[in-house]
């Protein structure tokens, strides 16, 4: 049996009403609750601040939202081996509960980065954090610890000296998280329930820290999991592990793909399109351009274009089922959150804290709102019911409504 710090206790009766009442705002894993960094709905303008929390020890995973929580991880103590799961009031960012374990595994990690790197992620009646350290932990709404996995016990040689940032992601009932190193490196799904390992594969030993996305394609075809590394893109079954189709052609190690429908835009040899075979058993290229290649961020989908941030930093908007390039825009500073989008309107903000809302027009992109939160900001921010939440050095922020 792998080693569990604390063991499921009992089966824990959690009500859902008050989830079904919120589930259309949530935002509840990295790049939002479909992966695509989308949402209906957001703020004009960045000057208006609903509150700003002060939040304990370091991290730059970004926010998620369920119901009427905002919840971020952090890390405190001298190394970093404090984990902690925060969650704040939607209505006035107060501190409604900080739950902390102690790390199992390594936390040492590059100077930009910390121990609380992964974004969090939520079905909607837990919460899912894990850490560079590759501690698990799942808590109910209420901050109640349900189960916590110690990765390390089972792969002692899975880190790396820069860190580990890969997001988790939950589909159904299975968490989905993506550990790869130049040593040990493999993927697991975990039963959201119990804390049990439902598969494990093996992955390429390289070190890889893109997160897992979730394949949701036509209506009626079962959800499938997308894994991308050095070596390519595995599509896999989320309850098994099984592979399903498999792209050998390479992949970025840091920026991770977007979809839309059946075509997922991947960061290989600039952006390629991909499209899932008839037999949902090969992944066949519609396009590549090496001119859209991302940086750090994920491209984002909308509106029929596609949104890459290059290294330089470029915004490019090129055409989703072309690839030709529709115009770029260049940004301020370096990037390593991914952009998000609502309301034919993009978010960036860059490594220093300067965000930029830019509204996408045919021809052209054009800033329309800027602001300096004067604070380092690396996580991906969350959108929710018309309001942005970033995630600075020091604080959670809640913009707009």
């Amino acid at each position: 049996m792998s080693p569990f710090a604390l063991r499921s206790i009992g089966r824990l009766g959690i009500a859902c009403a008050a989830v079904v009442a919120f589930c259309g705002a949530d935002w509840r894993q990295f790049r939002g609750t479909d992966c695509d960094g989308l949402a209906t709905a957001g703020p004009q303008s960045l000057d208006k601040t609903a509150w700003s929390t002060p939040l304990t020890g370091r991290g730059i995973s970004g926010p998620i939202v369920v119901g009427d929580q905002v919840i971020v991880t952090t890390s405190s103590g001298h190394e970093q081996d404090r984990l902690h799961v925060i969650s704040c009031a939607v209505s006035d960012g107060k501190i409604l509960w900080d739950r902390q374990f102690w790390a199992t595994g390594r936390t040492q990690c590059h100077p930009k980065m910390a121990v609380a790197t992964p974004t969090p992620a939520s079905d909607g009646n837990r919460i899912v954090g894990f850490y560079s350290s590759n501690d698990l932990a799942c808590l109910d709404r209420d901050g109640n610890l349900l189960w916590f996995r110690g990765l390390t016990y089972e792969h002692p040689k899975a880190s790396n000296s820069l860190g580990m940032s890969s997001s988790p992601v939950i589909v159904d009932d299975t968490v989905v998280v993506q550990v790869e190193t130049d040593d040990d490196s493999f993927a697991m799904g975990v039963d959201v329930e119990t804390g049990k390992t439902r598969w494990k594969t093996e992955r390429p030993h390289q070190a890889c820290w893109t997160s897992p996305v979730i394949f949701r394609g036509k209506d009626g075809r079962e959800k499938l999991v997308l894994l991308q590394s050095s070596k390519g893109l595995a599509v896999v079954h989320p309850k098994t592990g099984k592979i399903v189709s498999y792209y050998d052609g390479g992949a970025s190690t840091v920026s991770s793909p977007v979809l839309n429908g059946e075509t997922i835009f991947l960061p290989s040899h600039g952006l390629t399109a991909l499209t899932m075979g008839p037999a949902d058993s090969q992944l066949l290229t519609a396009w590549t351009k090496t001119d859209i290649s991302p940086g750090m961020p994920s491209p984002v989908f909308l509106d029929g274009r596609v949104y890459s941030i290059t290294r330089g930093p470029i915004l490019i908007a090129a055409d989703a089922k072309t690839g030709k390039l529709a115009w770029r825009l260049r940004l301020k500073g370096t990037f390593y959150a991914s952009p998000i989008a609502a309301n034919g309107k993009l978010y960036v903000v860059n490594d220093d804290g300067f965000a930029q809302v830019i509204s996408l027009e045919p021809s052209r992109g054009t800033i329309s709102a800027e602001r300096d939160f004067k604070e380092s900001i690396m996580g991906t921010p969350a959108l929710s019911d018309g309001a942005l939440y970033f995630r600075s050095e020091a604080h959670l922020w809640k913009i707009g409504n």
